[in-house]
């Protein structure tokens, strides 16, 4: 399924959707920076049209695309300059197979192009609109790079916690406390609750009801180490769940899970490395 962002380039908000690892450019929402909405297709379709345009496509089809149709392809060009020669994007995809620009309905509607492409009409544009996508891309790029880094850091630290939580088998003092009696019988609404209390002590309302002045729920303010609890303990309650155990044994031996989880965790120099970085 495609992944789309949002980039801002001189004040105009611009679609991109990455397909297969390949990124295409909403050249609808580029050519609002040139004039109102109501005229993007047209300045689409007086771009596309142009003998240099369609040289610069057919070259990009003939090197990324097998498919590609290059007799209908010289076809377009040798009508290309004519007063009465018009072309669409839907034209141009049907007729020659083209895979570097393609249209969206709906929700991120539009003409897309291939990055590549969507350059080349940013220049249509402006040259100060050109590079300035430029710039914003590579920087949506960057951002993605980084957040990819900090996944596979996180996901390799966590296996390394979990390792030393599965290992461990130090008695340490209760980190978080011991429930009641009466927590223990209470009957909860949901299985989110029952998770909260196992690990925070408290409903999410009644933490709500504890700190009005402060925006978000309970698990917003979770430290690191009580979110790795957390994502331990929803898959272990689901196993639990499907062996038939009521709520009260549950939520005590999460609660029992929780504490001694929590205990290894606070010692592992994965997640102090982790938070430092």
């Amino acid at each position: 399924m495609p992944k789309t962002s949002k980039i801002a380039v001189l004040d105009t908000e611009i679609s991109v959707s990455t397909i297969l690892g390949e990124d295409y450019i909403c050249i609808t929402d580029m050519a609002k920076a040139k004039s109102d909405e109501s005229r993007a297709a047209d300045i689409i379709k007086n771009w596309i049209r142009t003998r240099t345009t369609l040289e610069f496509l057919g070259t990009w089809e003939k090197i990324y695309n097998p498919n590609f149709k290059v007799v209908e392809f010289d076809h377009f060009k040798t009508q290309a300059g004519l007063p009465s020669f018009v072309l669409s994007p839907t034209q141009w995809v049907e007729k020659t197979s083209a895979i570097g620009i393609y249209s969206k309905q709906g929700r991120y509607g539009g003409t897309y192009a291939h990055k590549d492409i969507a350059f080349e009409f940013g220049s249509a544009i402006s040259a100060e609109f050109k590079l300035y996508l430029i710039k914003e891309f590579q920087r949506l790029k960057n951002e993605e790079n980084d957040r990819q880094k900090l996944d596979w850091n996180l996901q390799r630290t966590l296996a390394k916690v979990n390792y030393s939580i599965h290992t461990d088998a130090i008695k340490e003092k209760l980190i978080p406390k011991k429930l009641s009696a009466q927590q223990i019988s209470f009957v909860y609404a949901s299985e989110a609750d029952l998770l909260n209390v196992a690990l925070f002590g408290t409903t999410a309302a009644n933490w709500r009801i504890n700190n009005q002045n402060l925006p978000g729920n309970i698990r917003d303010y979770a430290t690191l180490e009580q979110l790795v609890i957390l994502s331990n303990l929803e898959s272990i309650n689901a196993v639990l769940i499907r062996q038939g155990l009521g709520q009260t044994e549950r939520i005590q031996q999460l609660n029992d899970i929780a504490i001694l989880q929590m205990t290894s965790l606070v010692r592992s120099n994965s997640i102090k490395s982790l938070k430092e970085k």
